[in-house]
């Protein structure tokens, strides 16, 4: 199994969730150490459910985790040798991740739920509490889902994985485009952009018969990124752009590029 395959197996997900033995952690700590692709994902992971649980400022039930444990019957294997999942593993890992999230987004949307049906009392302070536990259900609900996607896309093997390195004029980025050449589907996902100025924007860019086709601009963000469809593709890249994107890319200004070629 390749990298790819690896990040797309949904072990990491798991792994950031806390719910691998020994053996599986110290397997994937050693993936990290090994491939930069998979340690820039494993961070992403956990800088996004990280924001996630200070944003709720909540602890998660006990019976959480066993309720997770008990559905998935994750099986510890105590072998000492670092190697890729293979075909079936891969798919367990991707479903167990899908699960995970699922009873999460019931017990946090139970969990939130429960508190607006709770206030009670004075009246202008409970509608000023309430407003709030509904904006962080809708906050909470957005992630989750958000999140959702972002399994279903990455455990997808209809989708190929393009990564898109640093250019000389940003050695550090790092970014990843999900194509699918059926539906023509385009998802983006970015690892590490720098910040701009509120006058510039990035823009993705697939290079189709040697030609730039524009395929949408967008600002630094974290979440998966649905751009515009393109039926095929030999690379993608993205550069720097005034806000609201550019007809032609300014190619002297290139953050990263990724070939669709194996």
């Amino acid at each position: 199994m390749n990298i790819e395959e690896y990040i797309s197996s949904g072990i990491l997900e798991l792994y950031a969730l806390g719910e691998l033995s020994e053996s599986e952690k110290a397997e994937v700590e050693q993936m990290c150490a090994s491939h930069e692709e998979i340690k820039a994902e494993l961070d992403l992971i956990e800088s996004t459910m990280g924001a996630l649980a200070n944003r709720l400022a909540i602890d998660p039930q006990p019976e959480l985790k066993d309720k997770i444990k008990n559905q998935l019957d994750l099986k510890n294997s105590e072998t000492k040798e670092v190697k890729m999942p293979d075909e079936k593993q891969s798919f367990s890992y991707a479903i167990a991740a899908s699960v995970s999230i699922a009873v999460l987004a019931s017990s946090l949307a139970f969990y939130f739920y429960s508190q607006w049906q709770s206030a009670e009392g004075q009246l202008a302070v409970m509608i000023a509490q309430n407003q709030e536990v509904a904006d962080n259900y809708q906050f909470v609900n957005q992630r989750l889902k958000s999140l959702e996607t972002d399994v279903e896309i990455l455990g997808n093997p209809d989708f190929a994985r393009v990564a898109m390195n640093g250019t000389e004029n940003s050695p550090e980025s790092l970014a990843t485009v999900y194509w699918n050449s059926n539906t023509q589907d385009v998802y983006l996902k970015i690892q590490n952009l720098k910040d701009l100025t509120q006058d510039q924007q990035y823009q993705l860019w697939a290079i189709v018969d040697g030609v730039p086709v524009d395929m949408g601009v967008f600002d630094n963000e974290s979440d998966l990124l649905k751009m515009k469809s393109v039926a095929s593709a030999a690379a993608f890249a993205v550069t720097v752009e005034p806000r609201g994107g550019s007809k032609d890319p300014s190619l002297e200004t290139m953050q990263v590029v990724g070939s669709t070629e194996v």
